[in-house]
């Protein structure tokens, strides 16, 4: 797939322009938007992505459209279980509501930057060394493990269950803080001393996050496609909306019970799939003497996209109706009782 500098220039600047609509939005007028509003942006952001899928198609042919378009939907995914995570440092740091918006959008920027840093380190990585892929495998189907685990048998993590990263323990210990948000500000002047406000450790909550986040989705979406290219663009069309999501869906993401589960089902299939990759494509000398392994398939992106539209989907369904069926039965109990 050959993507000329004009290429990449024209899709950043497109990328910057629509998030620069959001900052302009938001900071002119912090507000809690509407569900007109929130479906709204979010129908505008996942037709941009379809379309962009459609030039990929018209331009590079259907298999790296069907690599965006398996990227797409796994950062997607991805990005819900890290709103999970937002909502509970919202609830945590008693963000008023009309200013969840600028944390959110602040949010979005550090994961692009992270995520911008981490695609360019992992194609520098991959071109030089193709045996990384079994690094990658390895530590998806450990996270795999690890983020299924999360959602089998375990209580609803809460708001008071929520522990701050190392990094806003240590600003909390260094910098004085105050006790009432001035507005978005990140500082204020209290008895004539320079104070942090809360909105800037939910800020470091964030932004460290979103970086803990871009160890598992970067490397996730390069089992998927190894162009920078694609991998960049599907980390983007995924953070698009994101902010709204957030806002439309707000409780309801609590009723996606086994999104872990979910989750961890896709992160295994990626890891074992980079690690057939890894064996398709073998160099290294002590096994199979530095010769690609034979057994080992190169599953199309069709093969991807399908079990990535399966799982998301078993997930959504068996995740409501589990919810739908424990409030009948809480139902029940109250008129019995």
């Amino acid at each position: 797939m050959d993507v000329s500098p004009l290429v990449w220039g024209v899709s950043l600047a497109l990328a910057v322009a629509v998030l620069l609509v959001d900052v302009v939005v938001v900071g002119r007028r912090p507000h809690i938007p509407s569900t007109a509003e929130c479906l709204r942006y979010l129908g505008v952001y996942v037709g941009l992505a379809l379309a962009f899928a459609v030039v990929v198609w018209a331009v590079w042919g259907g298999e790296p459209a069907g690599e965006f378009v398996s990227g797409w939907l796994t950062e997607y995914s991805l990005s819900v279980d890290n709103l999970f995570v937002f909502l509970l440092i919202m609830s945590r740091f008693a963000v008023p509501r009309q200013y969840q918006q600028t944390a959110l959008l602040i949010g979005i920027i550090l994961a692009l930057v992270f995520r911008g840093i981490f695609i360019a380190a992992g194609a520098a990585v991959i071109a030089s060394f193709s045996w990384v892929f079994y690094l990658f495998g390895a530590f998806l189907v450990w996270t795999a493990v690890k983020v299924a685990r999360e959602g089998v048998g375990e209580e609803e993590e809460s708001a008071a269950d929520y522990r701050p990263p190392a990094l806003v323990r240590v600003v909390q210990r260094v910098l004085p803080t105050t006790d009432a948000y001035h507005g978005v500000r990140l500082t204020a002047r209290v008895d004539g001393r320079r104070h942090v406000t809360p909105m800037l450790l939910v800020l470091v909550a964030i932004g460290a996050t979103d970086l803990l986040f871009a160890f598992d989705s970067i490397p996730a979406v390069f089992g998927l496609t190894q162009e920078p290219y694609l991998v960049l663009m599907a980390n983007v069309f995924a953070l698009m909306g994101l902010r709204q999501l957030y806002f439309l869906l707000g409780g309801l993401l609590t009723r996606l019970r086994y999104l872990n589960i979910g989750l961890g089902v896709l992160l295994g299939f990626i890891g074992v799939k980079l690690v057939l990759q890894a064996l398709h494509e073998n160099s290294l000398p002590f096994l199979n003497g530095g010769e690609p392994v034979g057994w080992a398939p190169e599953l199309p992106a069709w093969v991807s996209l399908a079990v990535i539209v399966v799982t998301l989907g078993v997930t959504a369904v068996t995740s409501i109706a589990a919810s739908r069926r424990d409030e009948r039965r809480a139902a029940a109990e109250v008129d019995a009782g």
